[in-house]
């Protein structure tokens, strides 16, 4: 049963305010659709079975924009923790809600960031949530928190290059997914990210040179 309308209003409502000053945008509304669009195409994929809760995950994929609304550097922020936040700051925006969809939602948000999570839907936000990371969408991410931070260009290409140095790609790849087609599509997405960044390096190290 689709989320309903009622309470997806209410959570864009919350949504539609991006920061601390009350600065209004599309940003985390649009997040939070493309992630459920996502989670949806893995389940038209048959990675799981059938029998999926979706009304409680598509109330988990927009509660997981919630944390967003506050400033803070991302490296500080773990996958836990930002789970944690999103499920309590749900029970704030929507208190009024049905309990048992809320239990269920807020399950999915606990469970998410295990190793080896009990329900097929945080495995499945579990993997939406990290692709989000691979790729252009993942490197046009990480230019807008840089931004958020104050800072710009080469500290972005400093950050990539520290990534490649350290195999954090690779950590991720092997970590990061538990449904070995999504895996694949990071790859790809890592491969279109590789080479936009080497053009970006290029162009910089014709500004110095």
């Amino acid at each position: 049963m689709p989320l309903d309308a009622t309470l997806r209003g209410k959570m864009e409502q919350a949504l539609a305010v991006v920061d601390e000053h009350g600065t209004q945008g599309p940003r985390l509304v649009d997040d939070a659709v493309r992630l459920w669009r996502r989670v949806g195409r893995f389940i038209a994929m048959n990675l799981v079975a059938e029998g999926i809760d979706v009304e409680a995950l598509e109330l988990a994929c927009y509660s997981l924009q919630l944390p967003l609304r506050r400033p803070r550097r991302p490296a500080r922020v773990t996958l836990r923790e930002r789970a944690e936040e999103a499920a309590e700051l749900l029970l704030n925006v929507a208190p009024d809600a049905d309990e048992a969809l809320l239990d269920r939602a807020t399950r999915i948000l606990q469970e998410m960031p295990h190793r080896s999570p009990m329900l097929d839907e945080a495995r499945l936000l579990a993997d939406a949530l990290n692709l989000d990371d691979f790729g252009v969408t993942g490197l046009v991410q990480y230019i807008i928190q840089l931004a958020r931070q104050g800072e710009g260009v080469l500290q972005l290409t400093e950050g990539l290059e520290k990534r490649e140095q350290y195999g954090y790609w690779d950590a991720r790849l092997k970590d990061g997914f538990h449904f070995e087609p999504v895996r694949q599509i990071a790859r790809r997405r890592l491969d279109n990210a590789r080479h936009l960044a080497l053009l970006l390096l290029t162009e910089l190290r014709e500004d110095v040179s």
